[in-house]
């Protein structure tokens, strides 16, 4: 079977990484196209995957982002009619929602953003099938499909990902002492449209509080001030999960960052305005993640105390709670794509292959 998987984001990268591995090894062809937004074409160039590039993120708002659906929708036609795939598939999932629409080539759409209205408003009337975790509280179109797990576990997972000390070590975690990672966006992704994150402010704030506590490191997408420099993550990309990994604590604006750390173990806090229903799930039900909304200092040091309170061998327990329920979502992502692929009654989606 052909496979197409479009990659616009840098996360889309470590979920599609063991998928395409998977479908590769069972003597499926694959296509990669990409998208040239922060280090995903690094990433992909790491993974020594031949790729695509059909655009470049915008960074000039709504406009730009509009421009940028109609230019690489026509770059993504013309592959498809080169290659002409049985599937499709993404995270997000826009590009080959309405490409495959068009070309009549089934689509698959990964996703787990509820908050992404006008992409998802543009993108799942016209997916063949859209699959989300069990705990995504959006709404969806008729044709979907939900599993027990978060996008993370794709490559995560400790079946797939042994976290190595050294690694960490030689990218910026702390020897003898605690380690903290901190993100904070540029946002200007499409579901970020309207949203404001932290001052610089409270980033200093916070910094300042963690680093009586030990060593932090910051990811940022956006520029930082000339003072907090010295903390900006200046490892591989591509073994930042290393480094997570062996963090004492996770706090920051990026979703997907806290759940991979939740994944990986490690205690989280998500901060800021709008919430994601992976987030709350690991909150509620398993409670190695806290959800931050009041942007200020106060919330976000009683935050980092409260979950800093967990002991340790606590955290593990809860961990293995979750590991244990979730499912395989890596083959899940495999079997899903394939049934698509093969034209099987949607109806029959969450049947055994």
């Amino acid at each position: 079977m052909k496979i197409l998987i479009d990659i616009c984001h840098p996360a889309h990268t470590h979920f599609f990484h063991r998928v395409s591995d998977i479908l590769k090894q069972r003597g499926h062809e694959v296509l990669v196209t990409s998208r040239d937004k922060e280090v995903t074409l690094k990433l992909l160039d790491e993974h020594r995957w031949s790729h695509r590039p059909l655009s470049a993120a915008s960074t000039s708002g709504s406009f730009g982002l509009l421009r940028e659906l109609f230019t690489r929708n026509i770059a993504l036609w013309q592959v498809v009619m080169e290659f002409r795939p049985d599937v499709m598939t993404a995270i997000g999932g826009i590009f080959v929602a309405q490409v495959g629409f068009v070309s009549r080539i089934p689509s698959v759409v990964f996703y787990d953003t509820e908050n992404a209205k006008l992409q998802n408003l543009l993108t799942y009337p016209f997916a063949s099938v859209v699959a989300v975790p069990n705990c995504y509280e959006g709404w969806l179109p008729k044709a979907h499909v939900r599993y027990q797990g978060y996008h993370e576990l794709s490559y995560l997972h400790p079946d797939y990902f042994t976290p190595d000390r050294e690694i960490a070590l030689a990218n910026g975690l702390s020897s003898d002492g605690e380690t903290f990672v901190l993100r904070v966006v540029s946002w200007k992704a499409n579901h970020d449209v309207g949203e404001t994150g932290w001052s610089k402010d409270l980033l200093r704030q916070v910094v300042g509080y963690l680093g009586q506590k030990g060593r932090v490191i910051i990811s940022s997408e956006a520029q930082l001030p000339d003072d907090l420099q010295s903390y900006l993550y200046q490892g591989n990309p591509a073994e930042i999960h290393h480094v997570m990994a062996f963090s004492r604590l996770f706090v920051g604006e990026s979703a997907t960052m806290a759940s991979e750390c939740v994944v990986l173990g490690v205690i989280a806090i998500y901060a800021a305005h709008t919430g994601r229903g992976y987030c709350n799930e690991q909150e509620k039900r398993y409670g190695l993640l806290k959800n931050v909304t009041n942007l200020d200092v106060d919330a976000l040091i009683s935050a980092i105390d409260e979950l800093l309170s967990i002991p340790l061998d606590e955290t593990k327990l809860r961990w293995q709670t979750m590991i244990d329920e979730a499912d395989d979502v890596a083959e899940y992502a495999v079997s899903l794509i394939l049934k698509v692929g093969n034209k099987r009654s949607f109806k029959n989606l969450n049947d055994p292959q």
